[in-house]
């Protein structure tokens, strides 16, 4: 959504104490972290048409390109429906609060979305969304017996899980600088997709000549007549990534849907799409927002820290190459879908083995596969789409590549 100020309070010394924890702790956090890597660059949908095919009139892969790009949808609301499988292992809930912490160390309140969006990086989701020009969205977390509300209202945001009772307070930023429905900012916290477009963006921005961009016929979504725009890899040599698929709104140019299969192939890493969308304008109300009544709350101040450690200089990579906060002077190799994401923790000793009993390192480390190269040796932790290696003396490599191309990527670097 939106920057928060720094406190100025805040000495630079403590700054950096906080800053030099993140970077000790990314070791441990990197295997599970790579679930937020993924939810933050890619989407998918298991199956776009939910009724007969429409007839629309005949459109290249560039024009829905750029109808896409020219999309100026300021209003919106609907509903949303997320699935993620990326073939993680059942930690018992351990993967989302280290995912949450990976995505930022937010203020510590259950409310804050830094640690509440990051549940949208596994299993299935439904979302309410409404938005009103630059200045105001809203996104609801629809869970069993409990919602979670991260309303953006001209200078505030406010994040409410009714769960915990607990409230989230922070400072918007006023210079528009998206303009776009459903999109905002928060210095210091990685944007979270929660629409089709989102996803789609984040996917063409990095269209290359490694990358094949197709029309493959038309679908019905949310009962709006829509193309089918295909994006995959022209060689699929070294990448997991197999296909994307989205649906665009035939009238708007808004992507409705948005599919990624694995290369491995199965079912969808991630389903992303309306159920309903309405392109009217929302009642003011929607954005009103009052804390409860004994409702904890917590004032985000301390936004600094957590701005240097989570800038990610993500511009130009392909999707799935993953860039994890905290990461100092994180650069990519290879190209596209190859493209690789590195950076150095300043931290030696990699990820400790199954062997340190009673350590989180240690029941980490059990979950990754041991590797060893021209580089020295190190821990590889897979998904069905990003994988990522920590090699022993503390560098990190991850993308949505194979073991084998990330082994090379770290020979490489020596």
């Amino acid at each position: 959504m939106a920057p928060y100020e720094s406190d100025d309070s805040r000495s630079a010394e403590e700054a950096e104490e906080r800053h030099s924890a993140r970077r000790k702790a990314a070791r441990y956090v990197v295997p599970v972290a790579v679930v937020g890597v993924a939810a933050a660059t890619i989407g998918l949908v298991p199956a776009l048409a939910d009724s007969g095919d429409p007839d629309l009139p005949k459109i290249t892969a560039q024009q829905l390109v750029q109808k896409i790009a020219e999309s100026d949808v300021q209003q919106l609301s609907g509903t949303v429906k997320i699935t993620t499988d990326l073939g993680l292992p059942d930690l018992g809930g351990l993967e989302s609060g280290l995912a949450s912490g990976a995505a930022g160390n937010g203020s510590g309140s259950s409310a804050d979305p830094s640690a509440k969006l990051t549940e949208l990086a596994s299993g299935t989701h439904t979302l309410r969304v409404a938005a009103d020009g630059p200045d105001r969205q809203k996104v609801s977390l629809i869970e069993s017996a409990a919602e979670y509300s991260l309303i953006h209202d001209g200078k505030d945001v406010w994040g409410y899980d009714s769960k915990s009772d607990e409230v989230y307070h922070g400072t918007a930023d006023q210079d528009g600088k998206d303009g776009k429905a459903g999109k905002g900012g928060e210095k210091g916290r990685a944007e979270v997709p929660a629409t089709p477009r989102d996803f789609a963006e984040e996917a063409l921005k990095a269209a290359d000549d490694t990358t094949s961009v197709t029309v493959d016929g038309t679908a019905q979504v949310a009962g709006r007549d829509a193309y089918k725009l295909v994006v995959k890899p022209k060689h699929a040599s070294g990448t997991t990534v197999g296909v994307i698929s989205i649906a665009v709104d035939a009238e708007t140019g808004m992507p409705l849907k948005f599919t990624l299969t694995p290369a491995s192939g199965g079912a969808a890493v991630v389903d992303v799409g309306f159920t309903q969308v309405s392109f009217a304008k929302p009642a003011a109300s929607t954005f009103d927002f009052t804390p409860p009544k004994g409702a904890k709350i917590t004032e985000d101040k301390d936004a600094a820290a957590r701005e240097h450690a989570s800038a990610a200089p993500h511009e130009g990579i392909a999707p799935g190459a993953g860039l994890l906060g905290g990461g100092d002077g994180a650069k990519v190799i290879g190209k596209g879908w190859n493209s690789i994401a590195t950076f150095d923790t300043g931290e030696k000793g990699g990820v400790p083995s199954s062997a340190g009993k009673g350590d989180m390192g240690g029941f980490l480390g059990s979950l990754g596969d041991q590797v060893s190269g021209g580089f020295g040796k190190g821990t590889v932790f897979s998904t069905r789409l990003i994988n990522a290696l920590i090699t022993d003396d503390g560098k990190v490599y991850v993308g949505a590549v194979t073991k084998d191309a990330l082994v090379k990527a770290a020979d490489a670097g020596k």
